[in-house]
């Protein structure tokens, strides 16, 4: 989420001189500790956030003036508000640099007076957060301060043993395990922001286009032409944007006229984008930097989270393809041939290093044993040094500069919506809710694992509704993850399970952002999209359960080649049966009763007992035998329907 800082006036200009210094300096310091030395923890975190807290003010600025002109005294109150939140801000980061050094220095203990500049930054940081990612997110952060200030009041199990000013300063604001400036902040700061900034350089340096001219070759020949050709563009820019909404205004500005176009309607134009450009993020190799987090959280290898994730992603895509080949089919879209905008140029074939290079490096990195954070560093270094081979670079060379802020400034908010994480996870952990949310979890399953994903599902789609992708994994996990892991299922299952659920909230009517982002390119209506979407991704609500019964879909986890192959076919049908009943259309219309049948095969044939999935198969085959044979029998003018 970034918003383009545009300064008028001299206090504007002002602010916007610092918020690029600012940007400038977290990216410095980004590039410097994956790949040159390590900087010391606390000063590193306690910078990271003085800058960022920065950079959220001047963009929120930025925000404000965009949304129109003020008055003299309009400006004035906002003025003063900033500069204070800065001070207040500021001097709560040196107070919690002042008593980490302390506490390392001597036998110190937070005092009552420690707790006023702990107040005050806890204060700071929620109102950017509100300013930057709206209300879900300083809703979620607000809910953490004041629950370990009248938690004790509540009933139930919500009550707990209750907290000092001085007790919640030290669980909230001086902890580097937990909190504002706890292990998420040190893994977004060490790892995930080289990667950030790494995605808007690849962006910059005009590798989007590429993928893009790629994408609609690849599908040249398919009857969805750039529906198909938005799928696979979106997969590979969303694995490096990191952001659903970037990847629709990255993707979709191109693709979204060119489905219309091709004679698809708005709404499953715009529903196409959106549903492919959420998916980007559950495809490797960097997923939106959200396999980073996990790889650190789960401590499983970075390398093993990209493997694990692969065959449930490709699922999807094939999920999606299969819808538009299928909705192709209802209106009667047949395959068109390239226009000459479309064609692979020399230029282009040139440019495609420019994504492949860095890629091949990533993944080189990690094999060679390197760390994360230093892959991305040498990925960065790669592209920088390739981006002079495409001449709109070299014609613009500044263009690297503002991408390279850019992603600076993606960081930066980043961190202000980590901020508020890192005080629900304090919250938590001191409190112990999120073990007992597990409990009562586990009380409603009974007995069955079905039950008790159905819940979790449920829950994390709550949880993540309206917040971008990594935020809300974080919070279902936080939340979710003790309840699942009780299940049975393993730590790496849990987090691919809910994961995709922060995902798949984006898609969830009635707050799907990812639906809202893309009805405006289409002309479509906003809600109309975001059930289009919704029916669309439907397969991203059936393959985390497909993983948490068959783990061997996830390769890493009890692999075994016969089975992993079995059920790899079982899935493809299922998701072929799903979307042509989801669409009531296959090669002809479906009457209501297939339709039902169809929906009942696909998901019994994923059931564990042989007794069940055989039989299932078996009449999966047999609706598409009779299929093709009714097909056969329609006249011709009524084969392809306009």
């Amino acid at each position: 989420m970034t918003t383009e800082i545009h300064p008028s006036g001299g206090t504007n200009r002002l602010f916007g001189i610092l918020t690029a210094l600012a940007c400038f300096l977290l990216g410095a310091i980004a590039l410097y500790s994956s790949g040159i030395g390590l900087i010391e923890p606390k000063f590193h975190r306690a910078a990271g956030f003085g800058l960022a807290l920065m950079v959220g003010i001047g963009v929120s600025r930025a925000k404000r003036e965009a949304n129109g002109p003020l008055t003299s005294a309009q400006n004035s109150f906002h003025l003063i508000v900033d500069v204070v939140m800065l001070a207040a801000g500021l001097w709560a980061i040196w107070s919690f640099h002042f008593v980490q050094n302390q506490m390392e220095t001597a036998l110190y203990d937070v005092t009552n007076s420690d707790a006023w500049p702990a107040l005050a930054g806890l204060a700071v940081f929620l109102e950017l957060c509100r300013r930057l990612w709206g209300w879900g997110l300083f809703g979620v952060g607000t809910f953490g301060v004041l629950y370990l200030l009248y938690g004790q009041d509540l009933p139930g199990i919500m009550a707990h043993s209750g907290f000092s000013l001085k007790e919640v300063a030290e669980a909230l604001w001086y902890n580097t395990n937990k909190g504002v400036f706890g292990s998420i902040t040190n893994i977004v700061l060490s790892t995930v922001f080289i990667f950030i900034v790494f995605g808007v350089l690849l962006e910059g340096t005009g590798a989007g286009d590429t993928l893009l001219k790629f994408a609609f070759l690849a599908t040249r020949r398919t009857r969805g032409g750039p529906a198909h050709a938005a799928i696979l563009a979106s997969s590979m820019f969303g694995t490096m944007s990191g952001s659903t909404v970037a990847n629709i205004v990255g993707t979709g500005t191109f693709t979204i006229p060119m489905i219309k176009k091709r004679g698809f309607s708005p709404t499953f134009s715009a529903g196409i984008e959106a549903t492919a450009s959420s998916g980007g993020q559950i495809m490797p190799p960097i997923m939106g930097a959200a396999a980073l987090v996990m790889a650190d959280l789960t401590g499983v290898g970075y390398l093993n989270i990209i493997v694990a994730a692969l065959f449930p992603a490709l699922f999807y895509y094939f999920s999606l393809f299969a819808a538009v080949t299928v909705e192709a089919r209802r209106q009667g879209i047949e395959v068109q041939p390239l226009s000459v905008d479309d064609q692979i140029t020399r230029t282009d074939m040139i440019n495609s290093i420019l994504f492949l290079g860095p890629i091949a490096t990533i993944i080189g990195c990690l094999i060679a044993g390197y760390s994360t954070s230093a892959a991305g560093f040498y990925a960065v270094v790669i592209l920088l040094a390739l981006s002079a081979i495409n001449p709109d670079v070299r014609a613009d060379p500044m263009r690297l500069w503002r991408s390279f802020l850019k992603g600076s400034q993606s960081g930066a908010t980043l961190l202000i919506a980590i901020a508020a994480i890192g005080i629900l996870v304090g919250s938590l952990d001191s409190t112990g809710l999120g073990l007992k949310l597990a409990n009562v979890i586990a009380t409603v399953r009974g007995e069955s694992l079905f039950s008790a994903l159905l819940v979790a599902m449920a829950g994390a789609l709550i949880l993540g509704m309206g917040m971008p992708t990594l935020p809300a994994y974080l919070i279902i996990i936080l939340v979710m993850g003790p309840a699942i892991q009780q299940l049975g299922v393993s730590m790496l299952t849990a987090h691919m399970f809910v994961f995709y659920y922060g995902v798949a909230s984006s898609l969830t009517p009635p707050v799907a952002i990812a639906a809202y982002a893309a009805a405006p390119i289409a002309g479509a209506n906003p809600l109309m999209t975001a059930f289009m979407s919704f029916r669309l991704g439907m397969a991203k609500f059936i393959i985390p359960f497909v993983f948490a019964f068959y783990p061997t879909i996830l390769i890493i986890e009890e692999f075994s080649l016969l089975p992993f192959l079995w059920i790899v076919v079982r899935t493809c049908f299922c998701i072929w049966l799903f979307s042509s009943a989801l669409s009531a259309y296959d090669r002809r219309k479906l009457p209501i009763p297939e339709v039902v049948i169809r929906f009942i095969t696909a998901f019994t044939m994923l059931a564990l007992s042989p007794a069940i999935h055989l039989p299932a198969i078996a009449l999966g085959i047999a609706l598409i035998v009779w299929d093709v044979r009714q097909t056969k029998r329609l006249p011709i003018a009524t084969e392809t329907p306009s």
